[in-house]
Protein backbone atom coordinates (compact mmCIF):
# COMPACT_ATOMS: atom_id res chain seq x y z
CA UNK A 1 0.00 0.00 0.00
CA UNK A 2 1.44 3.49 -0.62
CA UNK A 3 1.28 6.64 1.38
CA UNK A 4 -1.59 8.15 -0.11
CA UNK A 5 -3.91 4.56 0.54
CA UNK A 6 -1.80 4.10 3.92
CA UNK A 7 -2.92 8.16 4.82
CA UNK A 8 -6.47 7.03 3.87
CA UNK A 9 -7.36 4.12 5.53
CA UNK A 10 -5.56 6.21 8.97
CA UNK A 11 -7.92 9.05 8.32
CA UNK A 12 -10.74 6.83 8.17
CA UNK A 13 -9.88 4.87 11.79
CA UNK A 14 -9.60 8.66 13.07
CA UNK A 15 -5.93 8.79 14.07
CA UNK A 16 -4.79 11.66 11.81
CA UNK A 17 -6.57 14.36 10.09
CA UNK A 18 -8.77 13.38 6.52
CA UNK A 19 -6.21 14.58 3.56
CA UNK A 20 -7.72 16.72 0.75
CA UNK A 21 -7.94 15.03 -2.36
CA UNK A 22 -6.52 16.98 -5.10
CA UNK A 23 -5.13 15.78 -8.72
CA UNK A 24 -2.15 16.41 -9.65
CA UNK A 25 0.01 15.65 -13.27
CA UNK A 26 1.34 11.90 -13.47
CA UNK A 27 5.24 12.70 -13.05
CA UNK A 28 8.19 10.51 -12.94
CA UNK A 29 8.00 11.60 -9.10
CA UNK A 30 4.40 11.35 -8.69
CA UNK A 31 4.62 7.46 -9.60
CA UNK A 32 7.86 7.46 -7.07
CA UNK A 33 5.82 8.66 -4.68
CA UNK A 34 2.93 6.28 -5.11
CA UNK A 35 4.88 3.10 -6.11
CA UNK A 36 4.59 0.05 -4.25
CA UNK A 37 6.49 -1.03 -1.21
CA UNK A 38 8.99 -3.28 -2.29
CA UNK A 39 9.80 -6.65 -0.10
CA UNK A 40 13.07 -8.74 -0.21
CA UNK A 41 12.97 -12.30 0.73
CA UNK A 42 16.18 -13.07 1.75
CA UNK A 43 18.02 -15.73 3.75
CA UNK A 44 20.88 -15.91 6.50
CA UNK A 45 22.60 -18.25 8.10
CA UNK A 46 22.89 -18.44 11.56
CA UNK A 47 24.81 -21.67 13.29
CA UNK A 48 24.84 -23.19 10.20
CA UNK A 49 21.04 -22.98 9.63
CA UNK A 50 19.43 -21.51 6.75
CA UNK A 51 16.64 -18.49 7.95
CA UNK A 52 14.45 -17.40 5.92
CA UNK A 53 12.87 -13.91 6.37
CA UNK A 54 11.03 -11.03 4.74
CA UNK A 55 12.50 -7.58 4.62
CA UNK A 56 11.24 -4.29 3.88
CA UNK A 57 11.31 -0.64 4.34
CA UNK A 58 14.20 2.18 4.87
CA UNK A 59 17.72 0.27 6.01
CA UNK A 60 17.78 3.16 8.57
CA UNK A 61 14.50 3.62 9.91
CA UNK A 62 13.58 2.16 13.35
CA UNK A 63 12.76 -1.65 13.10
CA UNK A 64 10.28 -3.72 13.66
CA UNK A 65 10.83 -6.79 14.55
CA UNK A 66 7.40 -9.67 13.58
CA UNK A 67 7.64 -12.76 15.22
CA UNK A 68 5.07 -15.75 13.79
CA UNK A 69 2.73 -18.39 15.38
CA UNK A 70 1.56 -22.22 14.75
CA UNK A 71 1.37 -23.32 12.25
CA UNK A 72 1.97 -20.64 10.11
CA UNK A 73 6.04 -18.66 8.95
CA UNK A 74 6.16 -15.04 7.88
CA UNK A 75 3.44 -15.39 5.93
CA UNK A 76 0.48 -14.34 8.13
CA UNK A 77 2.53 -11.04 8.23
CA UNK A 78 2.49 -10.45 4.36
CA UNK A 79 -0.47 -7.87 4.37
CA UNK A 80 0.85 -5.94 7.27
CA UNK A 81 4.44 -5.42 6.41
CA UNK A 82 3.29 -3.18 3.46
CA UNK A 83 1.13 -1.16 5.49
CA UNK A 84 4.65 -0.31 7.88
CA UNK A 85 7.98 -0.18 5.46
CA UNK A 86 7.31 3.11 4.18
CA UNK A 87 8.94 4.36 7.29
CA UNK A 88 10.03 0.81 9.52
CA UNK A 89 12.82 -1.33 8.87
CA UNK A 90 10.41 -4.70 8.68
CA UNK A 91 12.03 -7.63 9.47
CA UNK A 92 9.80 -10.94 9.86
CA UNK A 93 12.09 -14.37 9.91
CA UNK A 94 10.67 -18.15 9.64
CA UNK A 95 11.96 -20.15 12.48
CA UNK A 96 13.26 -23.62 11.59
CA UNK A 97 10.46 -26.03 11.03
CA UNK A 98 7.94 -23.38 9.39
CA UNK A 99 7.63 -21.42 6.05
CA UNK A 100 10.65 -21.24 4.05
CA UNK A 101 13.50 -21.82 6.80
CA UNK A 102 15.23 -24.89 6.84
CA UNK A 103 13.81 -27.67 9.02
CA UNK A 104 16.56 -30.27 10.16
CA UNK A 105 15.95 -33.28 11.31
CA UNK A 106 14.68 -33.58 15.27
CA UNK A 107 16.68 -35.84 16.36
CA UNK A 108 20.05 -33.81 14.81
CA UNK A 109 18.22 -30.17 15.67
CA UNK A 110 17.20 -28.35 19.12
CA UNK A 111 14.12 -27.69 18.12
CA UNK A 112 13.07 -25.76 21.43
CA UNK A 113 12.16 -22.14 22.13
CA UNK A 114 15.16 -21.32 23.73
CA UNK A 115 17.35 -21.96 20.74
CA UNK A 116 14.60 -19.88 18.38
CA UNK A 117 15.08 -17.07 20.43
CA UNK A 118 19.52 -17.65 19.84
CA UNK A 119 18.75 -17.70 16.25
CA UNK A 120 16.86 -14.78 15.63
CA UNK A 121 19.16 -13.27 18.30
CA UNK A 122 22.17 -14.14 15.80
CA UNK A 123 20.05 -12.64 12.90
CA UNK A 124 19.34 -9.43 14.11
CA UNK A 125 22.94 -9.12 14.53
CA UNK A 126 23.58 -10.27 11.33
CA UNK A 127 21.52 -7.77 9.68
CA UNK A 128 22.56 -4.98 11.99
CA UNK A 129 19.54 -4.19 13.77
CA UNK A 130 20.28 -3.46 17.60
CA UNK A 131 17.27 -2.33 18.73
CA UNK A 132 13.68 -2.85 17.73
CA UNK A 133 9.83 -3.48 18.35
CA UNK A 134 8.62 -6.81 18.41
CA UNK A 135 5.70 -7.92 17.31
CA UNK A 136 4.41 -10.88 19.12
CA UNK A 137 1.92 -13.74 18.32
CA UNK A 138 1.65 -17.21 19.45
CA UNK A 139 4.94 -18.81 19.28
CA UNK A 140 6.48 -15.43 18.89
CA UNK A 141 5.72 -14.45 22.28
CA UNK A 142 7.96 -16.78 24.26
CA UNK A 143 10.92 -16.46 21.45
CA UNK A 144 10.35 -12.50 21.71
CA UNK A 145 10.50 -12.35 25.35
CA UNK A 146 13.38 -14.40 25.84
CA UNK A 147 14.98 -12.27 23.45
CA UNK A 148 13.92 -9.70 25.70
CA UNK A 149 15.42 -10.68 28.88
CA UNK A 150 18.77 -11.48 26.82
CA UNK A 151 18.58 -7.59 25.82
CA UNK A 152 16.33 -5.88 27.77
CA UNK A 153 17.86 -2.41 26.55
CA UNK A 154 17.11 -3.40 23.21
CA UNK A 155 13.34 -3.54 22.86
CA UNK A 156 11.89 -0.45 22.00
CA UNK A 157 8.26 -1.24 22.36
CA UNK A 158 6.18 -4.20 22.27
CA UNK A 159 3.21 -5.62 19.95
CA UNK A 160 1.40 -8.38 21.48
CA UNK A 161 -1.29 -9.84 19.50
CA UNK A 162 -2.91 -13.84 21.41
CA UNK A 163 0.76 -14.53 22.73
CA UNK A 164 0.99 -15.65 26.44
CA UNK A 165 2.70 -14.47 29.42
CA UNK A 166 0.59 -15.18 32.34
CA UNK A 167 -0.63 -18.77 33.93
CA UNK A 168 -4.57 -17.31 33.27
CA UNK A 169 -4.08 -17.98 29.43
CA UNK A 170 -3.65 -21.73 29.30
CA UNK A 171 -7.16 -22.97 29.53
CA UNK A 172 -8.84 -25.97 28.15
CA UNK A 173 -7.30 -26.53 24.48
CA UNK A 174 -3.93 -27.10 26.57
CA UNK A 175 -5.15 -29.71 28.74
CA UNK A 176 -3.72 -32.88 26.03
CA UNK A 177 -0.35 -30.65 25.86
CA UNK A 178 -0.56 -30.46 29.47
CA UNK A 179 -0.77 -34.21 29.98
CA UNK A 180 2.25 -34.64 27.60
CA UNK A 181 4.26 -32.06 30.25
CA UNK A 182 3.32 -34.15 33.01
CA UNK A 183 4.35 -37.63 31.49
CA UNK A 184 6.80 -37.46 28.41
CA UNK A 185 5.19 -40.72 26.89
CA UNK A 186 4.75 -41.59 23.68
CA UNK A 187 1.34 -42.33 24.67
CA UNK A 188 0.53 -38.55 25.50
CA UNK A 189 2.52 -37.40 22.57
CA UNK A 190 0.85 -39.70 19.82
CA UNK A 191 -2.37 -38.23 21.14
CA UNK A 192 -1.44 -34.41 19.88
CA UNK A 193 -1.15 -35.72 16.12
CA UNK A 194 -4.48 -34.34 16.08
CA UNK A 195 -2.81 -30.61 16.13
CA UNK A 196 -0.98 -30.43 12.72
CA UNK A 197 -4.16 -32.06 10.80
CA UNK A 198 -5.74 -30.47 8.20
CA UNK A 199 -8.69 -29.66 10.59
CA UNK A 200 -6.77 -28.37 13.19
CA UNK A 201 -4.97 -26.10 11.09
CA UNK A 202 -8.34 -24.78 9.28
CA UNK A 203 -9.75 -23.77 12.85
CA UNK A 204 -7.31 -22.10 13.72
CA UNK A 205 -8.13 -19.59 11.05
CA UNK A 206 -11.78 -19.96 10.79
CA UNK A 207 -13.11 -20.39 14.67
CA UNK A 208 -14.27 -16.85 16.32
CA UNK A 209 -14.97 -15.14 12.84
CA UNK A 210 -17.81 -13.76 11.85
CA UNK A 211 -17.39 -13.33 8.39
CA UNK A 212 -15.32 -16.30 6.88
CA UNK A 213 -15.53 -14.67 3.28
CA UNK A 214 -12.44 -12.41 4.40
CA UNK A 215 -10.09 -15.56 5.25
CA UNK A 216 -8.29 -17.16 2.17
CA UNK A 217 -8.38 -20.83 1.95
CA UNK A 218 -4.58 -20.29 0.96
CA UNK A 219 -3.51 -19.82 4.37
CA UNK A 220 -4.58 -23.46 5.89
CA UNK A 221 -3.32 -24.92 1.81
CA UNK A 222 -0.18 -23.51 2.59
CA UNK A 223 0.25 -23.95 6.43
CA UNK A 224 -0.56 -28.16 5.73
CA UNK A 225 1.94 -28.71 3.01
CA UNK A 226 4.46 -27.29 5.30
CA UNK A 227 3.49 -29.39 8.22
CA UNK A 228 3.04 -32.02 5.75
CA UNK A 229 6.57 -32.34 4.60
CA UNK A 230 8.20 -35.65 5.89
CA UNK A 231 9.56 -35.38 9.51
CA UNK A 232 7.75 -31.99 10.43
CA UNK A 233 5.40 -33.59 12.37
CA UNK A 234 7.82 -34.58 15.16
CA UNK A 235 9.55 -31.28 15.02
CA UNK A 236 5.73 -30.06 15.64
CA UNK A 237 5.67 -32.40 18.97
CA UNK A 238 8.30 -31.64 19.98
CA UNK A 239 8.01 -27.52 20.27
CA UNK A 240 4.26 -29.02 21.68
CA UNK A 241 6.74 -30.69 24.68
CA UNK A 242 9.30 -27.89 24.75
CA UNK A 243 6.62 -25.16 25.21
CA UNK A 244 6.59 -26.18 29.02
CA UNK A 245 9.66 -24.50 29.41
CA UNK A 246 7.94 -21.38 29.02
CA UNK A 247 6.06 -21.39 31.57
CA UNK A 248 8.41 -21.17 34.51
CA UNK A 249 9.57 -18.20 32.92
CA UNK A 250 6.25 -16.43 33.22
CA UNK A 251 7.66 -14.59 36.60
CA UNK A 252 10.74 -13.46 34.19
CA UNK A 253 8.94 -12.09 31.75
CA UNK A 254 6.66 -10.40 34.13
CA UNK A 255 9.54 -8.76 36.03
CA UNK A 256 10.85 -7.36 33.20
CA UNK A 257 7.71 -5.72 32.03
CA UNK A 258 7.67 -3.96 35.45
CA UNK A 259 11.19 -3.65 35.52
CA UNK A 260 11.80 -2.10 32.21
CA UNK A 261 7.88 -0.54 30.92
CA UNK A 262 8.24 -1.22 26.99
CA UNK A 263 5.49 0.83 25.15
CA UNK A 264 2.98 -1.92 24.49
CA UNK A 265 0.07 -2.20 22.38
CA UNK A 266 -1.94 -5.57 23.12
CA UNK A 267 -4.63 -6.16 20.21
CA UNK A 268 -6.17 -9.86 20.95
CA UNK A 269 -9.26 -12.03 19.17
CA UNK A 270 -11.53 -12.40 21.77
CA UNK A 271 -12.47 -15.76 20.44
CA UNK A 272 -9.39 -17.10 20.50
CA UNK A 273 -9.87 -21.16 22.10
CA UNK A 274 -6.11 -21.49 21.79
CA UNK A 275 -5.13 -18.16 23.60
CA UNK A 276 -7.79 -16.73 25.16
CA UNK A 277 -9.12 -13.29 25.82
CA UNK A 278 -7.92 -14.59 29.49
CA UNK A 279 -4.61 -13.99 28.64
CA UNK A 280 -4.54 -10.69 27.53
CA UNK A 281 -6.15 -8.60 30.60
CA UNK A 282 -3.19 -9.98 33.33
CA UNK A 283 -0.82 -7.41 31.15
CA UNK A 284 -2.35 -4.82 32.69
CA UNK A 285 -1.04 -6.07 36.18
CA UNK A 286 3.01 -4.95 35.10
CA UNK A 287 1.88 -2.77 31.84
CA UNK A 288 -0.89 -0.59 33.67
CA UNK A 289 -0.18 2.01 30.85
CA UNK A 290 -0.51 -1.04 27.74
CA UNK A 291 -2.89 0.26 25.05
CA UNK A 292 -5.57 -2.49 25.32
CA UNK A 293 -7.44 -3.52 22.56
CA UNK A 294 -10.01 -6.53 22.24
CA UNK A 295 -11.42 -7.78 18.69
CA UNK A 296 -14.41 -9.52 17.64
CA UNK A 297 -11.83 -12.39 15.94
CA UNK A 298 -10.05 -15.77 16.56
CA UNK A 299 -6.62 -16.63 16.82
CA UNK A 300 -5.10 -14.97 13.50
CA UNK A 301 -6.55 -11.61 13.98
CA UNK A 302 -4.61 -10.26 10.77
CA UNK A 303 -6.56 -12.03 8.51
CA UNK A 304 -10.12 -10.59 9.05
CA UNK A 305 -9.27 -7.29 11.25
CA UNK A 306 -6.38 -5.79 9.21
CA UNK A 307 -8.02 -2.57 8.47
CA UNK A 308 -8.82 -1.88 12.47
CA UNK A 309 -4.91 -3.46 13.45
CA UNK A 310 -2.89 -1.96 10.87
CA UNK A 311 -4.10 2.05 11.87
CA UNK A 312 -3.76 0.99 15.47
CA UNK A 313 -0.43 -0.33 14.84
CA UNK A 314 0.90 2.39 12.84
CA UNK A 315 -0.27 4.97 14.88
CA UNK A 316 1.72 3.06 18.22
CA UNK A 317 4.70 2.94 16.14
CA UNK A 318 4.47 6.67 15.32
CA UNK A 319 3.99 7.84 19.04
CA UNK A 320 5.52 5.20 20.60
CA UNK A 321 9.28 4.21 18.70
CA UNK A 322 9.83 6.33 15.75
CA UNK A 323 10.49 8.88 19.08
CA UNK A 324 12.32 7.64 20.70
Amino acid sequence: MNRFALSLLLAAAGTIAPVQVIAAPTTVATVAANAPVVVHYRTATIDGVKIFYREAGPADGPVVLLLHGFPTSSHMFRNLIPLLADRYRVIAPDYPGFGQSDAPDHTQFAYTFAHYADLVDGLMGQVGARRYAMYVMDYGAPVGYRLALKHPERVSGLIIQNGNAYDEGLREFWNPIKAYWASGAQKERDALNGLVTLDTTKFQYTDGVKDLSRISPDNWVQDQALLDRPGNREIQLDLFYDYRTNVPLYPSFQAYFRKYKPATLIVWGKNDKIFPEEGAHPYQRDLPDAETYILDTGHFALEDKLDEMAPLIRDFLDRKVAKR
